[in-house]
């Protein structure tokens, strides 16, 4: 998961800056604190996150979902210390497109005393152009499988299915499919909004209310953690952009500005209707980085339905041990603002 490239930094701090200028005049600081139902925060994970899960909201009106079928083959694609992960071609129904998805599932899940049990989901994009891979599957880059397991015992996480899709067939940092369906471009958004989830329902035991879903990713990931959360509010309930961005820059896009400026979360954001929990996070070191995340949160504050809170890492960088080092916070979040495993 590799820093993205000097000039495409330089770029989308020049597009973040011209975007708060234009959209929320001077603005304030993102380590102002933001008022009614945002948070802002900084210093140490343990400052922001809770030594115990808040309670998950009632699951009265929640019931399991059971898998539909069909059942899809899974390969196991490596044995970790906290049990298999799988790997499957998911041929996407609705959006036409044809990429690897990487599953998790929690121990519990093949517990007998869960058998009746629907799980929350947790959807992971990485960063780079994750063109063929997907780096949440890396136990010695991310092991976020095994931080779960462990907070799970502790009693500060649920233990969550986990599905890594790819999100890119290019491995180029201009030539992004934005998690967008870019015309003329394979329709990325679709598989990821509503074939992957329609893939997790046919094969798993989930809730089936929104409250047990949701999407996090680092660098692209974090853009496309937020992107996906505003356009299919339907789906996710709660996201976390680790070290994202939150402008299309695709070079896909030219000669489709009316539909990169659909595709665009600065502004998604500013129209948001759904009731959505956000963690947006950043490291200390990153000065460009910073004023992205500014920008995004100058519009988003104001956006009531939004419940948005931040975390500045101490010391952090655009790197992927840093982005290790908010594993913790990111599985709490979700743990406090998703449904736990419920019975049906």
């Amino acid at each position: 998961m590799r820093p993205r490239t000097t000039r495409r930094l330089l770029t989308l701090t020049v597009l973040a800056a011209t975007a708060l200028t234009a959209l929320t005049g001077c603005g304030a600081s993102a380590h102002q604190n933001a008022s009614g139902s945002q948070d802002v925060s900084t210093g140490s994970p343990a400052a922001t996150a809770p030594t115990s899960p808040t309670p998950a909201p009632s699951p009265s009106s929640t019931v399991v979902s059971l898998p539909t079928g069909p059942a899809t083959k899974l390969t196991v694609s490596q044995q970790t210390s906290v049990g298999p992960i799988y790997v499957t071609t998911l041929n996407g129904a609705k959006s036409g497109v044809s990429g690897k998805v990487w599953v998790w599932l929690p121990p519990q899940y093949n517990d007998l005393a869960y058998k009746d049990y629907g799980f929350p989901v947790i959807t992971l994009y990485s960063g780079g152009s994750s063109a063929g891979y997907n780096t949440y599957t890396d136990q010695r880059q991310l092991g976020i499988q095994a931080a779960d397991v462990e907070l799970a015992k502790q009693g500060k996480a649920s233990p969550f299915i986990m599905i890594m899709p790819i999100q890119n067939f290019r491995d180029s940092d201009w030539y992004l499919q934005d998690c967008s369906d870019i015309p003329g471009q394979p329709k990325m958004a679709t598989w990821m909004g509503v074939d992957i989830p329609d893939f997790v329902r046919a094969n798993f035991r989930t809730l089936r209310s929104r409250d047990g879903w949701g999407v996090t990713g680092a660098s692209t990931g974090g853009f496309c953690s937020a992107k996906l959360a505003l356009q299919f509010p339907q789906t996710f309930r709660a996201a976390v952009p680790v070290d994202g961005y939150f402008i299309p820059d695709s070079y896909y896009w030219r000669g489709h500005s009316k539909e990169q400026q659909a595709n665009n979360p600065q502004l998604m954001v500013a129209g948001n209707t759904a009731d959505l929990d956000m963690l947006v996070t950043i490291g200390s070191k990153e000065a460009y980085g910073k004023q992205v995340v500014a920008a995004f949160m100058n519009v988003a504050r104001k956006n009531k339905p939004l419940h948005l809170s931040y975390y500045e890492l101490p010391h952090g960088d655009h790197l992927t041990s840093d982005f290790k080092r908010v594993i913790p916070m990111t599985l709490e979040f979700f743990t406090q603002h998703l449904l736990p495993p419920t019975a049906g």
